[in-house]
């Protein structure tokens, strides 16, 4: 990655911490965020988005080894909201690293050029015991501990935890929640929701 365009978004980073920080705390962010003085995750905020702006471009996601996987649409089956269409890298399971997501999250509507737009970045790591009952080994990420433990979402899917960050969709939930409530997804006839593909 190019030193400048890293250092524009990271300049950007600590004018939106700082003007988060002047604003009270019950008016400055909606659902789950990081606290906007915490200078590390707003960093690593800013590499997340400067690393993945270029998968914008749906082509450059599938050129850099990020895969259609899952579900086109996962609805969430404990309240509001829906996920879009996951796009895995599986060299970067387990990442905690903002400039390795997992996956990359697309809309399920296509554009006029047959090409997705990019909404959310996901990290997964897998539950080191595989018991959902159980949750000692859950990792964190800018300053916020991963959703989980849940079951996968799809054939061979390990029970995991994950951390949602919605970089290019509004989520009026919050931009870490791991459902979006301003989507749905598409209904199929006579396919019913599947529950156990949920986020608690």
């Amino acid at each position: 990655m190019h030193a400048r365009p890293l250092k524009a978004a990271l300049t950007c980073a600590a004018a939106a911490s700082l003007a988060l920080a002047a604003v009270p705390a019950a008016q400055a962010v909606d659902g789950p965020a990081p606290d906007p003085r915490n200078v590390q995750a707003m960093r690593d905020m800013a590499v997340a988005m400067a690393v993945t702006a270029k998968y914008v471009d749906e082509q450059e996601a599938l050129k850099d080894g990020y895969v259609p996987h899952g579900e086109e649409c996962m609805t969430n089956p404990f309240g509001a909201g829906a996920m879009g269409y996951h796009y895995v890298k599986e060299a970067n399971w387990g990442s905690k690293d903002p400039s390795r997501p997992t996956a990359l999250l697309y809309s399920t509507a296509k554009d006029s050029h047959g090409r997705r737009k990019l909404e959310t970045v996901e990290w997964m790591s897998t539950d080191g015991d595989q018991d959902l009952k159980t949750s000692d080994d859950r990792p964190s990420m800018f300053g916020l501990p991963f959703d989980g433990p849940m079951p996968g979402h799809w054939a061979g899917m390990p029970k995991h935890y994950d951390l949602h960050l919605w970089a290019y969709r509004d989520n009026p939930a919050g931009r870490f929640h791991n459902w979006n409530t301003a989507l749905t997804c598409p209904k199929k006839p006579g396919t019913p929701a599947d529950p156990t593909h949920g986020h608690p």
